[in-house]
């Protein structure tokens, strides 16, 4: 038996020490916003906060995290609503295909933590083990920027427009 704090809750699972963190928190805990992407940790997909710091899930047995705190994606958002990176993502348009960017929102959140204004240069080494295929890495810097300087708005969506049908066509 495995105790975990997982964005603030301690869960007892029955699963082997060497399950790799991403397993245990999809399969598990059912928190399926980390994503599996190369399982080598190479392509930063799976990055959670492991005691604050980055850490590829996929390749980090659980039995590193005991006695610690992880927070995956869905655990930065708060009471007042979307972390100010998860807006900037909105902002700046940055997900097309989406399936980097709780990785890529997880490891923009630990840079802003650990250095609150960035350079293009810190920006770009913080996040060079994130891979996207989309080639977005420009909005990225941008929406990591808009945080660092305070620019973030947050989305509140106008509830006509929220509720009406779109047409294809």
């Amino acid at each position: 038996m495995i105790t975990l704090n997982v964005n603030g809750v301690e869960h007892q699972l029955d699963v082997a020490a060497d399950t790799p963190i991403l397993w245990a928190i999809r399969e598990q805990l059912g928190l399926t916003g980390t994503k599996f992407g190369c399982g080598i940790a190479q392509c930063g997909a799976c990055t959670v906060h492991l005691n604050g710091m980055p850490i590829r899930s996929c390749v980090t047995p659980l039995a590193a995290a005991a006695n610690g705190t992880i927070t995956t994606i869905e655990g930065i958002s708060g009471e007042q609503g979307l972390h100010p990176v998860q807006q900037a993502w909105i902002d700046e348009q940055v997900p097309q295909c989406g399936y980097c960017q709780s990785g890529q929102i997880m490891s923009a959140v630990a840079l802003l933590q650990s250095n609150p204004t960035p350079s293009d240069s810190d920006i770009d080494q913080a996040m060079s083990g994130n891979v996207c295929r989309c080639g977005m890495y420009g909005r990225i810097r941008q929406a990591i920027k808009n945080v660092s300087t305070g620019q973030v708005q947050f989305y509140e969506p106008d509830a006509d427009t929220a509720s009406q049908e779109v047409q294809h066509g």
